[in-house]
């Protein structure tokens, strides 16, 4: 049985069991059970099933963890978090997330005006808010005006004009001053795909200079009273330890100068996000070198550490990482829709009375393989089809004499594979990865995992039965998009293995894994594909409930999010159709009917599965 990595990317989320993927929380049910009681209603294409338990594990374990490395340590400040809206803004997800956080106080952060006015309407009063990235005076006036409302908000400022917009309209208002941050721009950058956010020449932040001239600013204006936080950020997934721990003592040496600096209110480090979430199946290219246990401890301790040395109270730690939280919650799931190379099945063979010679030498290898002589045979039938393809060439044999010839060895080398798995050979391994299969998927690669396409990055993916099967066929995943992009690749050194199925005689049905973070947000409506139908699944003792439905786009509404008038063009296809000619007017009712349907399902394949 081959487990797909499950144990180095699920986290102990999902088991296998009785052939299949099962949710490992309570009543257990398999993901294969779900897929199936939502298409008993017609429902086809690709579905994306939240499982909100996985956040509030996601939440409890940061929780609990910091607060591990606090009392570990006699670390004398809080530990509280926030959720980057950008990572997922989905109403369902964020339902989840703060339903979930509630009793941690967990808030939300905000990178636009948009974002922060999600924020301040579904953020508790009392949780907290920060508000990160350019701001205009409008944007700063809503800061202000979620001050007024009874939120804990704290505006961070990414330049010196951003402040000099705070106190401006902080003299222009008596509105309620929200509490202030300052981003400072480290020396120290990060590690991995996003160590860009860091370092001197990251987009965001303030220089030492500017810090100094900030603080000035803010006591000229009497709000140094509203500075409360220092907060960088290193980027996103970090894949090494080594970096953070350098910046948290940059950062921390920073807030304790300005503390020295009169700045009294100081009490908060914002460490922003970067905790990873392991996407890889494969134990040679692990997306992390750290634990979570030793991400916590090495905050806590680096940022104690500086304090103590410096006699400066420890500051509440803050952080922002988003992808650990509500990466694992959700899973893209998409049937299979054809095997390229199923052209091969040994009911394609059309024998003729009598054969060329070599192909019945074909005939008679296929069916005496055996475990003993596999080798040997696969052997004589590669060598067979270089003399059949000559023959072919020089005319000797004719097109159904190729294709049978094809088939055959075809089925011998898939037969050798089987009967050697537990033992393959490096010429049976080279063998797999050059007769590899393309399996077409229901989805859009640009849609539902748009950071595969940008970045590369790879998601856990695997088939959600027929596990207790060996797969044997290397895998390439096409999607349905018209775009030679839209294609996850065999890789050798990150191997997809699947199985030899006839999707005829039965359904083949491929999870994606920790697909919830950025990947919605991100996803594009390339050749109009969009986002797929959802589904919340909440899990109990006694069984499993699905909520929140949320369908995908059917064609027409697609267009109109475009700009374009449903009623135009649902007017002009009728009257062309009505204008031409029908054998009859049932004919032409039955037409209009079928026109009628379509543009009020969504985009993705329906009648393949």
């Amino acid at each position: 049985m081959n487990d797909f990595g499950l144990d180095i990317w699920s986290n102990k989320n999902f088991i296998i069991e009785n052939d299949e993927v099962k949710l490992n929380y309570k009543s257990m049910p398999s993901i294969l059970e779900l897929v199936q009681e939502i298409r008993s209603n017609d429902v086809r294409g690709p579905m994306l099933l939240r499982f909100p338990h996985l956040i509030k594990k996601q939440i409890s374990s940061l929780y609990s963890y910091f607060d591990k490395a606090i009392k570990i340590n006699n670390y004398r400040g809080s530990f509280n978090a926030v959720f980057p809206l950008k990572v997922n803004q989905f109403p369902h997800a964020i339902e989840a997330i703060t339903e979930q956080g509630g009793r941690f106080n967990y808030g939300l952060e905000a990178g636009s005006k948009a974002e922060l006015i999600l924020a301040m309407s579904k953020t508790p009063l009392g949780a907290y808010i920060t508000v990160n990235g350019f701001k205009d005076k409008e944007m700063i006036t809503l800061g202000f005006i979620a001050a007024q409302s009874g939120h804990n908000i704290t505006l961070t400022i990414e330049g010196l004009g951003e402040l000099e917009t705070i106190i401006e309209v902080a003299q222009e208002c008596n509105l309620k001053v929200p509490d202030i941050g300052i981003r400072v721009r480290l020396h120290s950058a990060g590690s991995g795909i996003w160590a860009k956010s860091g370092g001197m020449d990251a987009k965001f932040g303030l220089t030492s200079t500017e810090i100094i001239e900030a603080i000035k600013l803010l006591n000229e204006a009497d709000l140094l009273k509203h500075l409360s936080m220092v907060h960088f950020h290193l980027g996103s997934q970090m894949s090494d330890i080594a970096p953070l721990k350098k910046a948290l003592r940059e950062a921390g040496n920073i807030y304790a100068e300005l503390r020295k600096m009169g700045a009294d209110s100081l009490d908060n480090i914002n460490i922003g996000g970067g905790l990873a979430v392991e996407y890889d199946q494969h134990t040679k290219s692990k997306a992390r070198n750290y634990s979570i246990d030793e991400f916590t401890s090495s905050v806590v301790f680096s940022l104690g550490q500086v304090m103590d040395a410096k006699n400066v109270k420890h500051p509440n730690i803050f952080t922002e990482s988003g992808r650990f939280i509500v990466a694992s919650h959700a899973v893209l799931v998409t049937p299979v829709l054809e095997l390229f190379t199923h052209d091969y099945q040994k009911k394609l063979l059309n024998f003729k009375p009598v054969n060329p010679p070599l192909l019945d030498e074909l005939i008679e290898l296929n069916n005496l393989l055996s475990n003993q002589n596999c080798i040997e045979y696969l052997h004589d039938a590669l060598d067979h089809m270089e003399s059949l393809l000559t023959l072919f060439d020089l005319g000797y044999i004719d097109l159904q004499d190729r294709s049978n010839a094809e088939i055959l060895v075809h089925n011998i080398i898939k037969r050798a594979l089987y009967l050697k798995s537990a033992d393959p050979t490096d010429e049976l391994e080279q063998l797999q990865v050059k007769l590899q299969e393309r399996y077409l998927i229901n989805a859009s690669i640009f849609q539902s995992l748009p950071d595969y396409w940008g970045l590369n990055q790879h998601f856990p993916v695997m088939p959600l039965h027929y596990l207790n099967t060996t797969p044997l066929r290397a895998a390439s995943l096409w999607d349905i998009t018209c775009d030679s992009d839209g294609e996850i690749g065999f890789d050798p050194d990150k191997p997809l293995y699947l199985h030899d199925i006839d999707l005829d005689e039965e359904d083949y049905f491929l999870g994606f894994f920790n697909v919830g973070a950025y990947q919605e947000t991100l996803g594009m409506n390339h050749n109009l594909f969009t986002h797929p139908s959802e589904y919340t699944i909440e899990i109990d003792e006694d069984g499993h409930k699905i909520t929140n439905e949320v369908e995908s786009k059917n064609i027409l509404e697609i267009l109109e999010s475009l700009g374009y008038s449903k009623d135009d063009i649902l007017d002009k296809l009728k009257g062309d159709l009505i204008k031409s000619d029908f054998i009859s007017k049932q004919e032409k009712n039955d037409t209009l009917a079928k026109l009628e349907t379509f543009v009020n399902q969504n985009g993705y394949l329906r009648t393949t599965n």
